[in-house]
């Protein structure tokens, strides 16, 4: 998990943990939508999300560079998982360790075709 210069992963609680929980289900999104549905400030969602992708904890996607989308990363689902440990000593190795395994996949329609 990248740091702060000081070494610290700085998270805001709640509200962190709320961006991190709205984007579990794998999807991705943009600030707007998210900070509707966490009822908090666009614009302060929109200063947490790169402070959450610094951290490795979310992902930009594209095709567009600036397009504002944002997808939960493998640390960002083992952060949320871990949340009640944040603040703790070795809190960032954990959430590397308990990211190794988990696979981020969008949601996809399967089935008989037509």
């Amino acid at each position: 998990m990248s740091t702060t210069e000081n070494g610290a992963v700085k998270l805001k609680r709640p509200v962190d943990f709320e961006i991190l929980g709205a984007y579990s289900d794998g999807e991705q999104d943009v600030g707007v939508n998210i900070a509707e549905r966490i009822d908090y400030n666009r614009s302060y969602v929109n200063t947490r999300l790169p402070q959450l992708e610094d951290y490795g904890l979310l992902t930009k996607v594209g095709p567009s560079e600036r397009s504002g989308l944002y997808r939960i990363t493998p640390k960002g689902v083992a952060a949320l998982r871990l949340r009640n440990e944040y603040g703790e000593e070795g809190y960032e190795e954990l959430v590397d360790e308990r990211a190794a395994p988990i696979e981020v996949h969008r949601p996809r329609i399967t089935g008989d075709e037509f």
